[in-house]
């Protein structure tokens, strides 16, 4: 059977199961998307193809299965740049199939030319350029594999349009490429990990994003019940424990509560699980929880002794080495340990005041009680993205979704708008700011077209807000380019895109109220929430203090 490139990609595609993608046709990639029209597989049109790399980044982190994102050459491909890059930094499984000038121009600047495959060499796990239709066969089912396997992380496949018109006979099909199971930890290793665990006084378990992105979360919960083990998350481990568990401690780091930092500096063992031990959680690095013994279980051993020193290092999966661990953890009672951090928790609470309605943490419980529990959220980059992390009571893995080691604004719509299409019946909301929104706001269109269940609410302080909080604190209230002047009215702009849209500010009878009947339709809406452009986001830690030196709130202090 003769087929071209161009169908035996869109084949493979099919036979990976992929069943939407998402992106934006050009030149060098027309022939693919001829192929795709007589397929099931449905397109999702974004308006730009960052905001394509994101709606697929909001499919994976949804699933946890490889997703894909399609670009033609030159500005088509350094338009997903960034999103590659952020799936890179939070380890999320990404197959991005751009198009390339045929072979033959391949160098000679030709229209729409750029050289993809250099250009994303230190932003993924692996890329591609096909040479040939016959490539494809073995390079797609790898690109999946490979972005699956291990650390997930994104894989660029760069298919010049000459291969795609190519055509070859074909007699038969790859089996598709899938995610292979990483090696597990010697016994002994585990043995040594329940012994030290065991034995500490003041033990804290310390979670990141890798424990998220697999099935740790029963048996790391279950660890911390049987052994009176505090717990802390950093910002993409959140979900992994209940918020509402009593040894839960939240988000650790730049904006966590005072207490946890507290805890931390106090701790004589830390089991980190699936973290990197980055700036934002660590703050200072020497002065990290110094007087603790590191035991650090990671799925990459490059992250191993990258930023802390381990005292013992276990390179496997997170879900594997929980659950080999709990079973063998007998019950240990901590309780002046267990009475300490209770302490904490009830001397530095989330204060928001009650006689605030809009103050964003009371409007986040607000969002909360107001959606089911397995809602997906997304966020943009922000003081929001912050409040969100400190405020929102997340209970489940998977159900937070925020661009974490890039941080990238306009992550949140369209990662929202992709969540919604890999999970079919569960409600989204976006939380995003007046900066954040503006850069991806196109993807109103795509959300419109679509008519999916995502609330999107706007932060609206008419700041650049975590850019103006540090130049109030750090740098003499000197505002140098971080006041949003001549902003849009957002709720006009969302009903010119056809969606229903309100604006809630003091001024409005009750704004809570007003918040959940704009939540409770069907279908998508946006909310424009004014809210006080001086409100900061606290606690924090100041930039290159250690974690103990959190400050509080002036009226909290």
């Amino acid at each position: 059977m003769k087929l071209t490139g161009a169908i035996i990609l869109r084949t493979l595609l099919e036979r990976q199961g992929i069943r939407i993608l998402s992106g934006m046709p050009g030149g060098a990639n027309l022939p693919l998307y001829d192929a795709l029209h007589e397929s099931h597989i449905q397109h999702v049109l974004a308006r730009h193809e960052q905001g394509a790399g994101f709606i697929a980044q909001g499919q994976a982190r949804a699933t946890g299965r490889a997703a894909v994102c399609l670009a033609t050459s030159g500005p088509g491909a350094t338009n997903l740049l960034t999103a590659i890059a952020d799936a890179r930094l939070d380890s999320i499984p990404l197959v991005a199939i751009t198009g390339q000038v045929p072979q033959a121009l391949i160098g000679t600047d030709a229209f729409q030319e750029v050289d993809t495959y250099g250009l994303t060499v230190p932003i993924t796990k692996h890329n591609f350029l096909v040479r040939s239709a016959r490539e494809l066969l073995e390079v797609i089912p790898l690109a999946f594999e490979i972005a699956e396997s291990g650390r997930p992380g994104p894989v660029v496949v760069d298919v010049p349009k000459d291969v795609l018109q190519a055509s070859i006979e074909v007699s038969s099909w790859p089996v598709p490429g899938k995610g292979q199971p990483t090696p597990p930890c010697a016994d002994a290793q585990i043995d040594e990990l329940a012994r030290q665990l065991h034995a500490a006084a003041r033990p804290v378990l310390y979670i990141g994003g890798g424990a998220a992105n697999t099935r740790a979360a029963a048996s790391l919960r279950q660890l911390s019940q049987r052994e009176d083990l505090p717990s802390v998350c950093t910002l993409m481990g959140l979900g992994v424990m209940n918020a509402d568990a009593p040894l839960h401690m939240g988000m650790l780091g730049m904006h966590g509560l005072k207490g946890t930092n507290v805890l931390l500096n106090e701790a004589d063992f830390i089991f980190a699980i699936g973290a990197r031990f980055d700036d934002r959680a660590t703050g200072k690095l020497a002065e990290f929880c110094p007087s603790a013994t590191i035991a650090h279980v990671d799925i990459d051993p490059s992250e191993i002794g990258k930023n802390k020193k381990a005292h013992l290092a276990l390179i496997g999966d997170a879900a594997d080495v929980a659950e080999r661990l709990a079973s063998r953890m007998e019950t240990k009672r901590r309780p002046e340990w267990r009475d300490r951090a209770l302490e904490l928790k009830r001397q530095y609470p989330l204060h928001a005041p009650a006689d605030e309605p809009l103050h964003p943490v009371n409007v986040i419980r607000a969002l909360a009680a107001s959606l089911p529990g397995d809602s997906i959220v997304t966020t943009d980059v922000g003081q929001h993205q912050m409040w969100v992390a400190q405020a929102y009571p997340f209970s489940e893995p998977r159900t937070l979704q925020t661009s974490g080691g890039l941080g990238t604004m306009g992550f949140g719509l369209p990662a929202a708008i992709g969540a919604a299409l890999a999970a079919p019946g569960r409600r989204g909301l976006c939380v995003s700011g007046d900066g954040s929104i503006l850069m991806n706001v196109q993807e109103l269109a795509t959300l419109a077209e679509w008519n999916l269940p995502v609330k999107t609410v706007i932060f609206n302080n008419a700041n650049l807000g975590l850019v103006r909080q540090q130049q109030q604190l750090f740098y003499g209230g000197r505002y140098s380019a971080s006041r949003l002047d001549k902003a849009p009215d957002f709720a006009a702009l969302a009903r010119a895109f056809g969606i229903p849209a309100c604006r809630i500010d003091r001024d409005t009878e009750d704004p809570l109220a007003a918040l959940r009947e704009a939540l409770s339709g069907d279908g998508p809406c946006v909310v424009d929430l004014q809210i006080h452009e001086t409100t900061n986001v606290y606690p924090m830690v100041p930039p290159g203090a250690a974690n103990h030196q959190t400050i509080t709130e002036p009226a909290y202090a």
